[in-house]
């Protein structure tokens, strides 16, 4: 079974994800900000962290940029949600170290056939 780490700030859409994930059959941990992240990253192994770009605590970028210069965190693939939507933007969060990006708003459905794309390269 593969472990995710999901980090989203809004509860309504965190559970939505959770939800559809649980349909995947995988392992799904939560976190509501940046700073939960790193910690449960510290104390659990994951296989993939799904990660929203505006957070309170550390954004995503910061997550990133911290899990990035981690060496032990390097197997670790990461997906990136956010409604920024500029080409730019987009080229900014893959340069910083997300292997994934997804724009907001999407289909559960949609997130979790990516979910299983993503997974099924390990």
């Amino acid at each position: 079974m593969k472990n995710i780490l999901l980090v989203e700030d809004e509860d309504v859409l965190r559970m939505l994800i959770a939800d559809t994930l649980e349909d995947g059959d995988y392992t799904i941990d939560e976190a509501a900000n940046g700073q939960e992240a790193l910690e449960l990253l510290q104390d659990h192994s994951y296989n993939l962290l799904i990660l929203d770009y505006m957070m309170p605590v550390y954004s995503g970028m910061e997550v990133i940029e911290k899990v990035r210069a981690d060496e032990s965190f390097k197997n670790l693939k990461i997906l990136m949600l956010s409604a920024k939507t500029q080409r730019f933007e987009q080229e900014e969060i893959l340069n910083a170290g997300a292997d994934y990006f997804m724009e907001k708003p999407f289909s559960p459905l949609k997130l979790l056939k990516k979910v299983k794309e993503i997974l099924d390269e390990d």
